[in-house]
């Protein structure tokens, strides 16, 4: 497996551009990971990389909002096995065309292929731009009963290559002040990437891109198993 010594933020996109795509953090379905080790595991060789220090240049759980925030190709996002992921936007397009293809949403709930609480939170972004986590819900009309609902809709859309995250924002009260964590912001893939990485998903055929990826993956991880690239691959 090709593993790189991950020391700073910087390492880590130097890594993540070369390889194409990665899980968020730790490597546990035997895939790829640029950081090998999760949060509550040691890192496996001398590194001053910890999570959830705070410091934007050795914390991996701040490197995910600075790519968001300080770079245009890189996303981050719910994108593998419902967890979280890397893509760099040359990989976008193959990811693309086997997910959704030239599809819409409409077409794919038609077909099935998208929930009805995952159509509500589209629909809700779709029309109002970039949200954050907190506003999707008010606007789309989840209730607290519907959590769990909620977040499987927007994983969902995540894994099927509608909707990324797009940054963060600070809650603000009805006085105008900030108050208690940031919120996610969501936008569609189509706001994020602009219509040249859409065009280039339409000119690849869906055979082409899951051998492309398997290729890439198999490169990066010999020892990945088939039933679990594809698995990556889809989604």
């Amino acid at each position: 497996m090709i593993q790189k010594q991950i020391k700073s933020y910087d390492d880590f996109v130097e890594t993540l551009l070369e390889t194409g795509f990665s899980m968020g953090g730790g490597n546990s379905e035997g895939i790829y990971s640029v950081i090998p080790w999760n949060w509550n595991q040691e890192p496996p060789y001398d590194t001053p990389v910890r999570w959830h220090t705070g410091d934007p240049d050795t914390d991996p759980w701040e490197w995910r909002i600075r790519v968001l925030e300080e770079r245009k190709d890189i996303a981050y996002a719910k994108l593998f096995f419902k967890k979280s992921g890397y893509m760099t936007k040359d990989w976008i397009p193959y990811f693309m065309a086997v997910r959704r293809g030239n599809r819409t949403l409409e077409e794919e709930y038609a077909n099935g292929a998208i929930s009805h609480q995952a159509k509500r939170i589209y629909k809700t972004v779709l029309e109002h731009g970039t949200l954050p986590l907190h506003s999707i819900k008010e606007l789309a009309g989840f209730s607290k009963e519907d959590k769990s609902q909620f977040e499987r809709g927007l994983v969902e859309l995540q894994t099927k290559m509608f909707l990324t995250m797009c940054g963060r924002q600070q809650k603000i009260n009805q006085k105008g002040e900030e108050y208690g964590w940031s919120s996610t912001v969501f936008c569609t893939i189509e706001s994020f990437w602009g219509e040249d990485v859409l065009e280039k998903a339409d000119m690849v055929e869906t055979k082409e891109a899951i051998e492309k990826i398997s290729e890439r993956i198999l490169f990066l991880n010999p020892h990945a198993e088939p039933k679990k690239i594809l698995k990556f691959i889809k989604g």
